[in-house]
């Protein structure tokens, strides 16, 4: 099947600096990327960056200036538009004038491009550049600039001790400058939901339908399965506000901080959306028309496109493939491979040959994120030096200059950061005091909870700022970085046309033999979570633990029992893999209903 579209693959969100400027890097070569709006001190400093390259005017925004926050998001996203509009328009006018330029950016297409077979019809058969001019304006568009907002990430500000109105708190403010900026994009929505935030979605007119256009802005959420998607689709629908995509993402084999689901796996999860795709789109138009008609606006008269995408572990074109047409999905994300493309991601040397060189062992699930979540790191960071030097120096924490992550309230009526070196001040006074209840190994346990938290504000932002030598001012925190752990089958740096080639199955840059399968992965990592979640009962045997540890077998099983038809069934994908596929999927099974 052909598809308009340029790429069947997106970059999505990596930390706060990974995919900074990555529109800026690709976006002019089709290939979407989402930009975190979490840092403005981030932003503000890549916009005085790029605006100096570009010869662009920039004019600085303090932290004095009213509404800051949203004013330097808003500037930075309006230089990034502007620089991939004017890249875009040069490569438009270089495959005008050049047959080289446009055989090369053909054979960075996907076969199945329409754009790709009409640009080789263009070169084989020597058609006028009329016929050029015409493809390119129909087929060829630049890669979106999207945005990412985690949900929960809304922290109060203060004018003193008077609390400021919702709309300057740090999500709001964050929506508010994407809302205001000249892109026409999508906000990623993740980590749950946010009433309060979706409520102020309705105050911005660029996300409603036109008679003759759809939204300016549009709304992108992460999910971890069906129900998740479908409560939030609905709920966003009576407030007359189009989902236009759907992004799911995998619990447990997926950069960054890891949400893991209660034992449903990524395959049974994608079968329920391919089942329930039209399902989803009737009962949100439905929604979405009433709102419309209750607010007055234009009421489109059939359901407004939906698109299901997925990320999560994805390595080779095999898998990819196996996405885009078993599950009809529209595009896949493609993390962590790209932090070793530097064409691509924004990521400092040495962090980079860290990530080459790192090992399956290397990569594993931390407790290092104030946020309380899992989150994916790999050992040997400059940011763990830092953060056990000051340990052993007995001065634990992290000076906490930008508070974006200062939400736990145990200490601080206005919020606290559970890296910030005063958190822990006093946390560890009370373990001190309690230490004559404990035994050395509780107290010990107890000492590294608290003090393993890692300032991911600074430490996320940090690789862009190296990887242009630009100054880092404050406590020296190095870089905390969130790879999944298929970063470890790829073991060496890769230009962006090797990437692309890769993905398409026209290059391998996997020279891992024994890589294992992406579903089968994220299996072996639940099946670690559900051991884990069992010595947690065995420490304190409670109901609900026993019955959330009941549900999450039972759901692995089900999930077990499903991959077992797939595989069997398979003639197409992973036939050469399905003897050793079925052999490990009895072996889990075997694990869990031992217990």
């Amino acid at each position: 099947m052909k598809i308009a579209n340029l790429h069947t693959f997106h970059i999505p969100v990596m930390g706060l600096a990974y995919t900074i400027d990555s529109p800026i890097r690709v976006a002019h070569l089709g290939i979407s990327s989402v930009i975190s709006v979490m840092d403005d001190e981030l932003m503000e400093r890549m916009n005085k960056f790029y605006s100096e390259k570009f010869e662009l005017p920039y004019q600085e925004i303090s932290t004095k200036m009213e509404d800051f926050r949203s004013r330097r998001i808003t500037a930075y996203l309006n230089t990034v538009d502007n620089i991939v509009k004017n890249k875009f328009q040069e490569l438009k006018t270089s495959l005008m004038e050049n047959k080289k330029a446009v055989e090369d950016f053909a054979n960075t297409l996907p076969n199945v491009s329409q754009l790709k077979d009409d640009l080789q019809q263009y070169l084989e058969n020597h058609l006028s550049l009329d016929y050029l001019q015409s493809v390119l304006s129909e087929y060829f568009t630049p890669g979106s600039i999207d945005v990412n907002i985690m949900t929960k990430v809304d922290r109060e500000h203060y004018n003193g001790k008077e609390q400021l109105p919702i709309q300057y708190n740090d999500a709001h403010a964050a929506l508010r400058g994407f809302a205001q900026s000249s892109l026409d994009a999508s906000v990623v929505l993740s980590a749950g939901m946010n009433p309060r935030l979706y409520a102020y979605f309705e105050e911005f007119d660029n996300f409603f339908p036109t008679e003759n256009e759809l939204p300016q802005k549009r709304i992108i959420l992460k999910v971890s399965d069906y129900r998740s998607a479908l409560i939030q689709g609905q709920q966003l629908a009576k407030k007359g506000l189009w989902v236009s995509e759907y992004r799911i993402e995998s619990g447990l084999n997926c950069g960054g901080h890891a949400f893991a689901t209660d034992g449903q796996l990524m395959g049974h999860i994608l079968e329920v959306f391919k089942e329930k795709r039209q399902e989803l789109i009737e009962t949100t138009h439905q929604l979405l028309c009433k709102s419309l008609q209750e607010k007055k606006r234009f009421v489109p008269t059939i359901p407004l496109p939906i698109t299901i995408t997925a990320q999560g572990g994805v390595g080779t074109a095999q898998e990819h493939k196996f996405l885009l047409e078993h599950y009809q999905l529209d595009s896949i994300g493609w993390g962590s491979p790209f932090l070793l493309v530097p064409e691509a991601t924004s990521t400092d040397i040495e962090t980079r040959n860290l990530l080459a060189n790192a090992k399956e062992d290397d990569l594993y699930l931390s407790d290092i994120s104030p946020l309380g979540v899992p989150f994916n790191t790999v050992r040997g960071t400059t940011n763990e030096d830092f953060k056990q030097e000051r340990i052993i120096k007995n001065n634990p924490g992290s000076s906490c200059p930008r508070k974006y992550l200062a939400l736990d309230r145990s200490f601080f009526s206005d919020g606290s950061c559970t890296a910030d070196r005063k958190h822990q001040k006093i946390a560890l006074a009370q373990l001190k005091e309690n230490e004559a209840n404990l035994t050395q190994e509780e107290y010990a346990e107890q000492f590294q909870k608290i003090t393993e938290k890692s300032c991911l504000c600074i430490g996320l932002a940090n690789a862009s700022l190296l990887e242009q030598s630009l100054p880092i001012k404050g406590q020296a925190q190095g870089v905390v970085i969130c790879p999944g752990p298929n970063i470890a089958y790829f073991t060496k740096e890769a230009s962006l046309n090797e990437m692309i080639d890769h993905i398409y199955g026209r290059d391998n840059l996997i020279e891992t033999k024994n890589r294992p399968n992406f579903l089968i992965k994220e299996l072996e990592m639940y099946v670690e979570h559900y051991q884990k979640e069992q010595n947690n009962y065995k420490k304190d045997p409670t109901n609900q633990r026993i019955k959330k540890l009941n549900k999450l077998r039972d759901n692995l099983l089900e999930g077990i029992q499903y991959y077992k038809t797939l595989f069997n069934t398979d003639e197409q994908y992973f036939v050469e893999d399905k003897k050793t596929i079925q052999s490990q999927l009895s072996t889990f099974e075997k694990e869990l209903t031992s217990v």
